[in-house]
């Protein structure tokens, strides 16, 4: 007989999804999270199928699913039913996000590419807090001493080698409690008014930050992470290469990650 509970003589494999995600958030039951890593498991190689397109080809596809791995579990553990959010929705998330942390943490950009990167990053946040308007590539190229060509193929070469994603990007007031696009737009019911307020209003910077990007550039945004397209799949909607979706998409997180940074430091 099935495993049953609040009294219950349901079995467990009889009861939803939804008193399932219940049960564990009030008792931590490791049968059920083990149901849950079962049936979430293949989210984590579509995810990392997602993620595999583009990449380098050091990067081996098991071993992305190894990262999502973490990103599951840490979606079971944290996942609150009472948000009003699909699971398979936060995990995505979750999962992509723990799989950029990993690539990270193996570090394989040469140190040249990642000086550019900032480099990049804070003539766009100097730029634009001059500015007060989107810079744009020319622009952008001319504060680098370089001309346009040579600024595409700078962008070309970062988005090729780096691992930017919007987890990278965040904003918070106190270096200790950075706060990412990601973890932004969650609300635990767990905080006390007084941060739930701070983290309203964190949201609604960062929604104004992406709303201030190039049209083309939030499009791409919204594509790869909300609706989970692939860059080949986005430059086919955008009929463009998959080559220039890398470039806008990581020309779009060093612009969200400079202007949060210049709004952090009261400079716009």
């Amino acid at each position: 007989m099935g495993k049953t509970f609040w009294g219950s003589d349901k079995p467990l494999e009889e009861k939803t999804e939804e008193e399932l995600w219940i049960r564990y958030r009030r008792q931590r039951d490791p049968e059920i999270r083990e149901a849950f890593i079962k049936q979430y498991a293949p989210l984590v190689k579509y995810v990392a199928g997602k993620v595999a397109v583009g990449m380098p080809h050091n990067v081996e596809f098991d071993d992305l699913v190894g990262f999502g791995v973490f990103g599951l579990l840490d979606a079971i553990d944290k996942f609150d039913p009472d948000k009003n959010v699909k699971f398979k929705t936060y995990a995505v998330t979750r999962i992509r996000g723990a799989i950029f942390d990993e690539l990270r943490s193996i570090d394989w950009v040469p140190r040249s590419v990642r000086q550019k990167t900032r480099e990049v990053e804070e003539a766009i946040g100097s730029l634009e807090a001059q500015l007060g308007r989107t810079a744009t590539d020319q622009e952008i190229a001319r504060a680098l001493g370089m001309n346009e060509g040579e600024f595409l193929k700078t962008m070309q070469r970062i988005s090729s080698t780096s691992v930017l994603s919007l987890n990278d990007v965040w904003f918070s007031g106190d270096e200790s409690d950075k706060v990412s696009i990601v973890d932004s737009l969650e609300s635990p019911s767990s905080l006390n008014p007084d941060v739930i307020v701070e983290k309203e209003e964190i949201r609604r910077v960062i929604v104004e930050a992406i709303n201030d990007l190039p049209e083309k550039e939030k499009k791409i945004l919204v594509l790869y992470y909300y609706e989970d397209l692939t860059l080949k799949e986005i430059g086919q909607v955008l009929e463009v290469t998959e080559s220039r979706v890398s470039q806008l998409h990581t020309k779009a997180i060093l612009r969200l990650r400079s202007r949060l940074t210049n709004i952090r430091k009261g400079i716009v």
